[in-house]
């Protein structure tokens, strides 16, 4: 049994760890309202992309004038996997769905006989991930520097996915990262990004008539690539709402499992104290009594 001493050394542990919880939660409940509002703002803005980009590929019909990033190479031989995590942990189950959700592809292809090619963003999807595909991760990419989160970064994500698509290295690529939904729920997403799927466009804009300048085969060329810059832009976004949700529900469950250690750990100390303390007293009566 652990000495008095012990269980208020553990004690005074607990309620340390606590406060850092505490601190967590609360930094992480500031940080969330920011990336949520950052998430909703960029959700528009790529919905409306997508419907330009249903307009134009619509004018073009596939044809000749169509950009390889949308048409692809004709094959689906060889896949391109960007897997998007957080940079730190203490998030719960954030990083480790991301990660379920890119083994579960990963090995869905490999068996269907395809090359699997992945490229890592976030120090915990590669931690996680290279454990058993070590030999198919081909680039990372850690943002740990950055204080926040811009286009910048999306893009240079983007150029590197593009050049290496353009020097033959997959046919397709697939973007997996978690969508935002509450502080208790992120969903796992897969979408594909290359060839670019464009949406069916609705709406008044798709009775409409339009005359493009330049020709849409040209303005696609242009579109296309950045379009790829705004899905990865986004899914950095939502990653980032979900990682500081998901960072705040945990740091919450921490700090109420510490409550309740602390209170079973003085309940423990107060018995045992409250023992010593009658042992003490017989001992003292029955010394009285024997005199």
């Amino acid at each position: 049994m652990a000495s008095l001493k012990d269980l208020r050394n553990r004690i005074a542990s607990v309620k340390a760890t606590q406060k850092i919880t505490k601190a967590m939660q609360m930094v992480a409940a500031a940080k969330l309202r920011r990336a949520q509002e950052a998430a909703e703002a960029a959700r528009p803005y790529s919905q409306r992309m997508g419907a330009v980009l249903a307009n134009i590929s619509a004018a073009v019909g596939g044809g000749g004038d169509a950009p390889a990033l949308m048409t692809g190479t004709g094959k689906d031989d060889t896949h391109l996997l960007v897997v998007c995590t957080a940079e730190r942990g203490l998030c719960g189950g954030f990083n480790s769905q991301i990660a379920r959700l890119a083994r579960e592809t990963t090995r869905k292809l490999l068996s269907a006989g395809k090359t699997v090619k992945i490229i890592t963003v976030g120090k915990k999807g590669h931690d996680i991930l290279r454990r058993d595909f070590s030999n198919l991760i081909i680039d990372r990419v850690e943002l740990r520097e950055v204080k926040q989160i811009g286009f910048v970064n999306a893009q240079a994500i983007a150029e590197k996915v593009i050049e290496l698509f353009n020097e033959g290295g997959f046919d397709v690529c697939t973007l997996i990262y978690s969508e935002f939904k509450s502080v208790i729920a992120q969903i796992p997403t897969a979408q594909q990004i290359i060839p670019a799927a464009a949406p069916v466009a609705s709406g008044p804009e798709a009775s409409a008539v339009y005359e493009y300048e330049p020709e849409p085969g040209e303005i696609l060329a242009d579109l296309i690539p950045r379009n790829i810059a705004v899905q990865i832009f986004r899914a950095l976004l939502e990653n980032a709402a979900g990682e500081m949700g998901a960072k705040m529900s945990a740091m919450d469950s921490a700090t109420r499992n510490a409550g309740d250690m602390i209170n079973k750990l003085s309940i423990t100390y107060n018995r045992q104290r409250q023992a010593q303390i009658t042992k003490e007293l017989i001992e003292i009566i029955s010394g009285a009594e024997a005199l």
